[in-house]
């Protein structure tokens, strides 16, 4: 499938008189869309609610947007928090799926009225005596173990993590345990949560994740009399990077969800349990663009297509070798008979957006389109070598673009050393 950039070279080429590349850019009306086709993939569900990832993307004016659109935010540390409780977010709007956290961050949790995601055992003493009390609605986090596999999709993909090997969640045992002192202790409404895979491009996916918490959740009910509020399926819907690879069906993954939840919770007369998702990836990554401009070439063993970007932008390549796919603009439909790496400025080899990419022939000035980083690309953004964070747009469905972060400056980059200005050097 084609990838197609949301922004032409003529209105990047407007948009650069006032805001200089790099800069990271969001598709609204994407953003509205999507975020409105996940709740009718769910709408079957009466209690459903997408609590997005903020850690994908730490913006106010996007949380602001999808909170329109239903949206709840999942908070990971006390910023996280603070960012939505200052856009209007308190309660049951916000999950706090946390580990190792210190005390403070759940005391905060509590007194906006967070749903507070234990990660462990250990932590129900932990939250007690942070919050003073266990709050009346909390939940708790599954690992199940071992390697967690789909085999052969339809599509054609092999799904397989190893939650065995991750830090994260409970036992089958310690949950069991977990909900029957968090009821003697008094809590009174309980979800669970619980995140297997990442990034899988398979319809498959989310219905596998469902079934097994559906299971489980009739299990506790037996073994302890807690009956689940709510089960969230977190995160772990990927998105089609690569042009090739097919995207995710939302409405059929719903449908699989909903199969799922018939066939193990009705009959257990739980048909009233809400289902919750905390999706970034899936939610933002396709809407956004790092937009960048090409300012060095190259001509040794291979051939360089230096930009002003660099892995300080976005690390996903330079860290996971990742694939990001990347439009010359203007040059949409001109054949892709050039061999390139992209690299940044970065004085690490890894720094590239690009290796052996075939693309048309990029000339100086040439603007390019990396696109789907619209979740974990400006978030994962780091000022090594003293470069500077990059400046964040919102593409307005009316065409206007406004500025919802500025880019960093010098002296943003000096401003936290104490005393650094009155040095003698």
């Amino acid at each position: 499938m084609e990838k197609k950039p949301f922004v032409t070279k003529e209105q990047v080429e407007e948009i650069v008189k006032k805001y200089p590349t790099p800069f990271h850019i969001y598709d609204e009306k994407g953003i509205r869309e999507n975020a409105r086709k996940l709740k009718a993939a769910f709408a079957w569900n009466k209690g459903f609610k997408e609590y997005f990832a903020v850690k994908a993307t730490p913006n106010p004016s996007i949380l602001r947007i999808l909170h329109e659109e239903g949206c709840g935010t999942d908070c990971s540390s006390m910023a996280e928090l603070v960012m939505s409780h200052k856009i209007g977010l308190s309660g049951n709007d916000i999950m706090f799926s946390s580990n190792d956290t210190p005390d403070e961050e759940f005391a905060y949790a509590a007194e906006i009225g967070a749903t507070i995601n234990l990660d462990d055992i250990t932590h129900i003493p932990f939250v007690k005596k942070a919050c003073g009390s266990i709050p009346k609605r909390i939940s708790c986090r599954y690992n199940p173990g071992g390697v967690f596999t789909l085999g052969e999709s339809k599509e054609g993909f092999q799904v397989m993590d190893n939650p065995g090997d991750a830090k994260y969640g409970m036992t089958k045992d310690q949950l069991m345990e977990a909900y029957s002192t968090l009821k003697a202790e008094g809590a009174e409404e309980f979800g669970m949560h619980a995140f297997l895979a990442s990034n899988t491009i398979s319809n498959d996916y989310y219905p596998a994740l469902a079934k097994i918490l559906f299971s489980l959740a009739v299990e506790i009910k037996e073994k302890t009399g807690v009956q689940l509020k709510f089960i969230n399926l977190s995160g772990g819907v990927g998105i089609d990077y690569k042009p090739e690879q097919p995207a995710n069906d939302i409405t059929k993954i719903g449908e699989g969800v909903k199969k799922a939840y018939e066939e193990v919770l009705v009959p257990a007369g739980m048909d009233d349990v809400e289902i919750y998702t905390e999706l970034g990836r899936f939610m933002l990554a396709p809407y956004g663009h790092l937009i960048t401009k090409a300012i060095h070439e190259k001509h040794i063993y291979k051939e360089y297509i230096g930009v002003d970007a660099c892995a300080s932008n976005l690390m996903r390549p330079a860290v996971y070798g990742s694939y990001h796919h990347i439009t010359v603009l203007g040059k949409e439909n001109a054949p892709a008979d050039q061999t390139y790496d992209v690299t940044g400025s970065l004085c690490e080899n890894c720094d590239k957006f690009a290796v052996d990419r075939k693309l048309p022939k990029i000339e100086m000035g040439d603007y390019l389109a990396i696109h789907d980083t619209g979740a974990h690309g400006f978030a994962m953004g780091y000022n090594y070598n003293g470069r500077l964070w990059s400046a964040e747009l919102l593409l307005r469905e009316n065409g206007d673009v406004t500025q919802i972060r500025r880019a960093e400056t010098i002296d943003d980059y000096f401003a936290t050393l104490d005393g650094f200005w009155n040095l003698d050097i």
